[in-house]
Formats: C-alpha cells, sequence, structure tokens
C-alpha cells in the first residue's frame, strides 16, 4: 500500500536527529496521507448505498440547461460544446489542486512562519476527515459515471479521465491518465474535495498575510477548479457547493471552536515550539 512507503519515509526523518523536527511538522499530512490510503480497506460503498441516479436527478433539476428541448445537467453540455482553450485551462487548473496548497503549506514552514503552518497543516487534514466521513455517509457516483454506465452501481469501476482527457490529448502528455487510471473508489464524489483544497490554501494566505498578489492568485486558481470540476464532469455542481461548505465548515470549527479549547492551545505552542529551529541546525 501506498501509506507503508510514506510511513517508512517519515520513520527514516524522525530517526535521523538533523530531520526529526521536520518529521514532527508533517504529521498532520502524514496522517492525511496515510488516511486517504487506508480507505481502501474499507471501500464507502460498503457501508451505505451508492447514490447515481439521485444526484443526477438533482442536477438536472436546479441547475438543468435547456438544449434543443432537452435538458442536460451542465457536464452533459459542456461534454457537447468545450473549445481548445477551455480544455487547456482546464488541465492547468487541476493540476494545482494538491502541489499548490502543498507547496503553500512548504513556503509557510520554510520561512518561519510556524504558526500560520501548523493552523494552515491541521485545518487541512480536518478538512479532510469531514470529506471523508462524508464519503461514507453518502457514497456517490461522479457525472461521467451516470453518462458513461447509467444509473446501476458497477462495483471495482475503473477511475476515468472524462474530460480531463481532452488535456492529454493536446499536450501528447498522458498525465490525466496516469493520475485517474490508477482510482481505486470512483464513488467518493460528495464532497468535492478539489474544490475544498484551493479554498483553505486561499484562506490561510489571506489569514497569513502572505499578500495581495498571492492570494488573488489563489482565489483565482480556486475559482479555476471550481469551474473544472463540472466542465470535464469529474463533479456536480451539488458535489462542488458542498466542497466549498466542507472547506468553510472544517475552518470554521478549527478556528472558532477546536482551536480555542485550552488545552489544545497548549499543545499548538508546545508543538510548535517543537518544529522551530535556529538556522545552525539546519
Amino acid at each position: 500500500m501506498f501509506s507503508f512507503y510514506i510511513i517508512i519515509l517519515y520513520a527514516v526523518l524522525a530517526i535521523l536527529k538533523p530531520t526529526r523536527k521536520v518529521a514532527l511538522a508533517l504529521t498532520p499530512w502524514l496522517i492525511f496521507a496515510c488516511s486517504y490510503d487506508w480507505m481502501r480497506l474499507l471501500p464507502n460503498y460498503e457501508v451505505n448505498p451508492i447514490d447515481v441516479k439521485g444526484l443526477y436527478e438533482s442536477e438536472k433539476t436546479l441547475f438543468g440547461i435547456n438544449a434543443d428541448g432537452t435538458t442536460l445537467i451542465p457536464c452533459e453540455y459542456f461534454a457537447i460544446h468545450h473549445c481548445v482553450p477551455a480544455d487547456i485551462m482546464a488541465g492547468l487548473f487541476y493540476l494545482c489542486w494538491v502541489p499548490v496548497p502543498l507547496g503553500f503549506g512548504i513556503y509557510l514552514y520554510a520561512k518561519g512562519d510556524y504558526s500560520n503552518y501548523l493552523h494552515f497543516s491541521l485545518a487541512f487534514l480536518f478538512v479532510n476527515l469531514l470529506g471523508f466521513c462524508g464519503y461514507y455517509i453518502h457514497p456517490a457516483a461522479p457525472p461521467w459515471y451516470a453518462m458513461n454506465y447509467g444509473f446501476e452501481p458497477i462495483l471495482n469501476t475503473p477511475g476515468n479521465v472524462a474530460g480531463l482527457g481532452r488535456f492529454d490529448l493536446l499536450t501528447g502528455i498522458p498525465v490525466f491518465h496516469a493520475l485517474y487510471g490508477k482510482n481505486a473508489n470512483v464513488f467518493a464524489a460528495v464532497p468535492s474535495l478539489h474544490a475544498a483544497y484551493m479554498l483553505i490554501a486561499t484562506v490561510y494566505a489571506a489569514r497569513s498575510r502572505s499578500g495581495r498578489i498571492t492570494t488573488g492568485v489563489f482565489a483565482f486558481i480556486c475559482a479555476g477548479i471550481w469551474w473544472t470540476a463540472v466542465y470535464t464532469s469529474h463533479h456536480y455542481i451539488i458535489d462542488v457547493m458542498l466542497g466549498i461548505a466542507t472547506a468553510v465548515a472544517g475552518i470554521l470549527i478549527m478556528e472558532k471552536a477546536i482551536m480555542r479549547v485550552p488545552a489544545v492551545r497548549r499543545f499548538m505552542a508546545r508543538y510548535t515550539s517543537a518544529i522551530t529551529f535556529s538556522r545552525k541546525q539546519l
């Protein structure tokens, strides 16, 4: 399993004295990676029934587009009406959804802003855990599944690049085929964590006063990812809205409730102190 190699790497960093504090700082990201990987052990569709038709019909009712007398969901509309510039932009936006938040965390840590790094990392982890709970509470198929397979759940359906395949064809680089071809569970569309990640980074870019340009660029990428999720048939608008709600709820709960508990505040102070090191130790 992927998490096995992550844990081995983490253990090596923790054992070696020069990298021990780096390992401590990476703990929230380790928990995130392992939690995601461990969901393979108990697929969400074994816990609750899979929603395929209900989500599709709800999307059509709320956001349906009339095209030549037929009501289409937005994903179906974009599958017919797309263009090369939009396909390129969609691929570029979706390539950002994990690397940019991860890079932002590295940036905060590298510049010594340990307090904001820790707040961002823990909020990112907490939102993910909320999202993972959502996967088990309401297993749901993405729009490309309903468009390709109909409304009957077919377990072990392979991942699908959907509209992102157009980016691979245009660039000649099978980046999304490599990423989505190995997706172990396609029935995890609600909430859309694609919609959540860059929103978390944008909020903490503003909170850490990383500059108006950085915050503005993050907000632009964030909106681009929301659009791409629907444009490429990876998520319904409903999924995106629930992903945004999950991010907002997670950040508010973390900052306004959990972080204000005295015991947590003491832990945060000790943790921040523990990952702080002087340049001489580097």
